[in-house]
């Protein structure tokens, strides 16, 4: 027997046209490419929208048309979202630091048919432009009086815009019609599409509002520094406005000392972002003597957060919530965020906890397997690799069978190529990527545990640990570190922090000082690059 309620499809313009009627006052800021401080609400940018999806229109794009963006955090790409797929085509976020290679083959690929671009990225498309799509046009994320001189045929955003009504009537579309397509970066071969659907998408921001509710609150101000352009900032430009948050977005400068002053005059209450990020900050609020006024709360995602700088923050009054996901799976997929019972607990059991990866949010099942696929129990001492499912991650990559088939096992669970444990409340622990952790002797090491403990030392300012070749052991760890200051601390001084919390064997071979680590296209370190870096690297005890 079936129910007997309507069904209206889930539609993620529908999500704008709600906090345009419901939360009025609340609304985006910008800083924007052109240098100046940019302020809106949502009605208008609801109706702004609006004009966006009668220019789309006008433009000749249909339902299942791939539009592209290149831009950085800002209210013109947030319309973009919206304005695209309210009218059933696709909005493809591009990550500007993907390699030349990869942004050819993603937008030939996805067959884009447009690509909206922010001023900085107009060299990068000048110098690709023969080997893109040529039949996509370009419009320039700016108005008239700023538009560049270029070779390029450029139309204009606000150009397009103007002339039109800021009302649209907008299409009831099955609420599994796709609405954005992401790439996944920072793995072998080409990058690899997920295909989001309004559903998906809207599930996906009421699962994070109601699992991330320290951050989400009417009245709200949140900086999003996880980029618009990387899995849709985690889903925030969809759950903040059904809150009532607003949004504050930082553009391009995302460095300690810009993201300090924008915080502090914009009263931002809460901050999501990589670890990386967080530790640019965390050096400007040592210099300034004290952390941004209104800052209460801060997501943690994207690569294990050290665990000092947690217990740092949380010193502050920055409530911390280690979160973790995949663009596979929209992307959340846990949030760290204590029970109760565990606010209770003395502030170092905090913390340990806080270090952990957080619990699976509604709509995300979880499992941890051995080699032959079999389940493991959740009791904080199995290891397994992790597999999720749910309404929120992806059944196939776009246009790619080889990678689908690759990707899922005999029972449809998505393979997330994480090693993890889970324990008895729920709580999610990654002791690192398949591919990154070390085997010796036949004993696996997690480079994530060793960092961890050295990302505590004083005198580091980030670090990574990667294997390298052992004639004896298979492989050994190799500690790579950029030091905080002129200080560079020996082995042995590191050997001695160490001991302290893993096995005398479990110690790095080596220890190298370089000046910065290399980067995903998503700020995340990237060993891949550092182990081609070290490729051939002799350990001391084989001289």
């Amino acid at each position: 027997m079936q129910g007997m309620m309507m069904h209206t499809p889930l539609s993620i313009i529908e999500v704008l046209k709600f906090a345009a009627e419901v939360h009025p006052s609340a609304g985006l800021v910008s800083v924007r490419t052109e240098g100046d401080i940019h302020r809106t609400s949502y009605p208008e940018t609801f109706g702004r929208a609006a004009q966006l999806a009668h220019a789309l229109a006008a433009l000749g794009i249909n339902n299942g048309d791939r539009v592209a963006t290149l831009a950085w955090n800002g209210y013109r790409h947030f319309e973009l979202y919206f304005g695209i797929a309210g009218i059933g085509a696709v909005c493809h976020t591009i990550n500007p630091r993907l390699s030349a290679e990869q942004l050819i083959y993603i937008t030939h690929h996805a067959a884009d048919r447009l690509l909206f671009l922010d001023l900085t990225f107009v060299p990068i498309i000048e110098a690709l432009a023969d080997k893109l799509p040529q039949d996509m046009r370009y419009v320039v994320m700016t108005d008239r009086t700023h538009m560049p001189n270029t070779t390029l045929d450029l139309l204009c955003y606000e150009d397009l815009l103007a002339p039109h009504p800021t009302q649209y009537d907008w299409p009831e579309l099955p609420e599994e019609t796709a609405c954005i397509l992401c790439y996944t970066s920072g793995t072998t071969g080409n990058p690899k599409g997920a295909l989001y659907s309004h559903r998906s998408t809207v599930l996906h921001a009421l699962s994070v509002t109601l699992s991330i509710d320290m951050s989400l609150k009417e009245g709200a101000r949140i900086l999003p520094v996880v980029p618009l352009f990387h899995v849709n900032a985690w889903g925030l430009p969809f759950a903040a406005p059904l809150k009532g948050a607003s949004l504050v977005f930082p553009g391009a400068a995302l460095d300690g000392a810009s993201l300090f002053s924008l915080m502090e005059n914009e009263q931002v209450s809460s901050a999501w972002g990589v670890p990386t990020v967080w530790l640019g900050l965390q050096a400007e609020i040592a210099k300034q003597g004290r952390k941004p006024s209104a800052l209460n709360g801060m997501i943690v995602g994207g690569s294990s957060a050290p665990k000092s700088m947690i217990e740092n923050f949380e010193k502050l009054g920055v409530t911390v919530c280690h979160a973790w996901g995949m663009t596979e799976m929209s992307p959340v997929g846990t949030h760290g965020i204590l029970s109760s019972e565990m606010k209770q607990l003395p502030f170092d059991e905090q913390i340990d906890i806080k270090v952990k990866h957080g619990r699976r949010v509604f709509g995300v099942d979880m499992k941890i397997v051995n080699e032959a696929g079999d389940r493991l129990p959740q009791d904080g001492e199995a290891v397994g690799e992790l597999y999720v499912s749910g309404n929120t991650i992806i059944q196939g990559y776009f246009n790619n069978e080889t990678a689908t088939v690759d990707a899922f096992d005999r029972d449809g669970w998505f393979g997330t190529g994480d090693i993890a444990s889970i324990d008895t409340d729920g709580f999610l622990t990654i002791q690192d990527r398949a591919k990154d952790l070390i085997k010796s002797g036949g004993e696996w090491i997690s480079s994530i545990d060793l960092e961890n403990v050295i990302m505590g030392h004083a005198e580091v300012a980030n670090c990574a640990v990667i294997s390298v070749p052992h004639p004896t052991w298979d492989e050994r760890p190799l500690l790579v570190v950029v030091p905080a200051g002129d200080i560079r601390p020996d082995k042995a001084e590191f050997d001695r922090l160490l001991l302290e919390h893993v096995a005398k064997w479990q110690l790095p071979d080596a220890v190298e000082f370089i000046d910065a680590l290399p980067m995903t296209a998503t700020g995340k370190v990237s060993k891949m690059t550092l182990r081609k870096q070290f490729s051939g690297y002799v350990l001391p005890d084989m001289v």
